[in-house]
């Protein structure tokens, strides 16, 4: 049994073939997913999914790239937070990937933001999705920060594509580190490196799909029912069996986000 920890089923255009999705899922025995908000504008159509259907849950959270978008306050999250199935605060974090023109001490509004949602994650005791690219100093310090609620916050770093030294930070935080298919494209040695490191208590699978398939499926729209991938590679990695790596992270999505049990 597989489950994938981080995925988008309300974009398109996964939204639309949701039925074949759901029967890939179940031949490729992923029997459940997360799937997550990046807006508060969407959040209702990504909790109908966790309602509807019961292998799915959901998150409340708005992501660092999403501008223009209603700015989350401490309160719209705490009220979603409470709603049933849903069991993270997130995705949130930092990226300065794309600054264009920005400089980083421009993008003041996405550490207030990110800050908020700690908050939020302290408060509810909700685990924290965090996304974090090419920031991942800041992440890192506003994670510390006692202001932001220093251990008592818990979570995943989503999509982990950063160093060895920010996973060991990461895992000293508390924190779980998820893989997705990335850590199956050849480029990724260094991302390889971190798979092996990772202990495999702490470690989660997803898709984020619809992105990033995994390979052998790399270019196409991710669903998913390709995580398995993502476990085979990790297990290749680690001179694991398939079945370990699949209970492991099984067990440790359960762990991480307790609320799934109510």
């Amino acid at each position: 049994m597989f489950i994938d920890s981080h995925c988008h089923l309300n974009f398109a255009p996964l939204r639309e073939e949701l039925p074949q999705i759901r029967q890939a899922m179940q031949e490729a025995r992923v029997s459940k997913a997360l799937c997550i908000c990046t807006t508060l504008e969407e959040f209702e159509s990504v909790h109908a999914l966790a309602l509807t259907y019961d292998n799915f849950w959901c998150s409340v959270g708005v992501h660092p790239d999403s501008e223009g978008v209603h700015e989350p306050a401490l309160g719209d999250l705490l009220d979603r937070a409470a709603l049933s199935r849903v069991v993270a605060i997130g995705e949130t974090g930092l990226d300065y990937y794309r600054l264009g023109d920005r400089s980083v001490a421009d993008m003041q509004w996405q550490r207030d933001r990110f800050a908020v949602h700690i908050e939020a994650a302290r408060l509810t005791g909700l685990p924290l999705v965090v996304h974090t690219r090419s920031a991942s100093n800041d992440t890192l310090e506003l994670l510390h920060r006692p202001e932001g609620g220093q251990g008592d916050v818990r979570g995943v770093f989503h999509c982990f594509t950063e160093t060895l030294e920010v996973a060991r930070a990461a895992l000293d935080l508390g924190f779980y580190i998820s893989f997705s298919g990335i850590v199956t494209f050849k480029s990724a040695a260094d991302l390889k490196q971190v798979a092996r490191f990772v202990p495999l208590d702490r470690l989660l699978i997803e898709t984020d799909s619809p992105y990033l398939a995994p390979v052998p499926h790399r270019g196409k729209v991710n669903n998913p029912s390709y995580v398995p991938w993502v476990a085979r590679e990790i297990a290749g990695l680690r001179g694991l069996d398939e079945e370990t790596v699949a209970q492991a992270t099984t067990e440790n999505f359960f762990h991480l986000f307790t609320k799934t049990a109510q």
